[in-house]
């Protein structure tokens, strides 16, 4: 792993590293567990391997250089960062925030404030959800342990810092902003924009969840990076692990994405973040990113991630412009987890199909107006949504959620227990 000593001062970890070491969460947590305030119980049993006799490489100096340039955010530049650079990006990125920021979220929040029940979970689970811990955030602001699991690796957290020419720097940061404009502006990321985000000087995920956080008033304190185990718990990688697969690249998830350029070490990233000002040793929450194909054979290879949802006990869901994953025979197993562990979803018409929330015991509320899928999906699919939204009353939703549908309406989905 490289230093970056001249970091140390300006962007030092607020959280220290001993307190980490146990499987990423603050004092407050069981080792291995999800962080939790004080007055609460921890929801999640513990979800990490024993600690090994090396500490796991820390990279929340990364994190804070990161989150100076991408969040836009007013964060102090370290020394040896084109400032100039970083203001004429964020004179660009900024108003896509600000969208974000003023536009939707206020709407978003109020409304998505009056679908939750009092008393759910602070665990939320959000597969093929991409760089998307913006809206989790957004749909569960209580949400104090998320996992996002996706195609996309996180990417390698140290290059920005190696940086030097303000042309690379320019380059980088456009990237990021046309990556994640359809994020701020259209509630929808592009496969095309996810799969540039795998290459480049800056992470295209870690930016996104970096200026997740910025949207919602938090700042990172400190990123590791794991493997899931076959029995579901998580190795956090050392600096000898790290160093052990630099010359390797990540591999591709799915056939037709682009190659990452960086290690598979830096595949599965843990985010420990808290609001500005609090003190991480209190407040501390925590967001996983597993890099993780969920079609049933893939698990069949890796069968610790559908055993690492599991262990997580009883958690909230959410999905959105899923291809409709969810509705094929061969996305059985994470649909199946999802089923038997969570207690309420929300989504657009790409979650949970009809016929197998009523087996499971959950009814589904309707919102805007759904007439066909957005990209063509089972003919069967399809008719049992436009008979469940025909059969409710319509009711209105203020703001788009995901996919419109094929005929351009915004819909979204409550799955919940009776």
């Amino acid at each position: 792993m490289r230093t970056l000593p001249h970091l140390a001062a300006v962007l030092a970890v607020s959280l220290p590293l001993a307190a980490l070491a146990s499987g990423g969460q603050p004092p407050a947590a069981p080792a291995g567990g999800a962080p939790c305030a004080p007055v609460k119980p921890c929801e999640v049993p513990a979800e990490s391997a024993p600690a090994a006799a090396e500490a796991p490489a820390e990279f929340g100096a990364e994190a804070k250089l990161l989150y100076a340039v991408v969040s836009c955010s007013g964060a102090p530049l370290p020394r040896g960062v084109d400032a100039k650079v970083v203001a004429a990006f964020c004179a660009k990125q900024r108003p896509q925030i600000q969208a974000y920021r003023k536009g939707y979220l206020p709407k978003a929040s109020a409304f998505l404030a009056g679908l939750r029940p009092a008393g759910l979970p602070t665990t939320v689970v959000y597969p093929f959800g991409g760089g998307d811990l913006l809206s989790a955030l957004t749909t569960y602001p209580e949400a104090r342990n998320v996992t996002t699991l996706s195609l996309e690796h996180a990417g390698d957290p140290r290059r920005l810092a190696a940086v030097k020419s303000a042309k690379t720097l320019a380059e980088s940061l456009e990237v990021i902003r046309q990556t994640s404009a359809g994020l701020l502006t259209q509630n929808d990321s592009k496969t095309e924009n996810l799969m540039k985000g795998q290459r480049g000087e800056i992470p295209g995920q870690l930016a996104f969840f970096l200026t997740a956080l910025a949207v919602h008033g938090y700042e990172p304190v400190s990123l590791r990076f794991f493997r899931v185990e076959p029995d579901g718990t998580l190795h956090y990688l050392t600096p000898s692990d790290i160093a052990a697969s630099e010359k390797e690249t990540a591999r591709l998830l799915r056939g037709q994405w682009v190659s990452p350029d960086f290690s598979p070490a830096f595949s599965n990233s843990e985010l420990v973040f808290v609001k500005r000002g609090e003190d991480p040793k209190l407040h501390a929450r925590v967001h996983r990113h597993i890099a993780a194909d969920l079609s049933d054979g893939a698990l069949a290879k890796n069968p610790g991630i559908l055993k690492h949802l599991a262990a997580k006990g009883r958690f909230v869901a959410m999905t959105k412009a899923a291809s409709y994953l969810l509705w094929r025979a061969d996305f059985s197993g994470v649909r199946n987890v999802l089923l038997d562990r969570m207690v309420f979803m929300i989504s657009d018409s790409t979650g949970m199909p009809p016929g197998f929330a009523r087996k499971a015991g959950f009814v589904q509320d309707t919102y805007g107006t759904f007439a066909k899928s957005y990209l063509p999906a089972s003919t069967a699919v399809n008719a049992d949504f436009v008979k469940l939204w025909s059969s409710q009353p319509r009711r209105v939703l203020p703001v788009r959620y995901g996919y419109l549908d094929g005929e351009h309406h915004y819909h979204l989905l409550v799955t919940r227990k009776p």
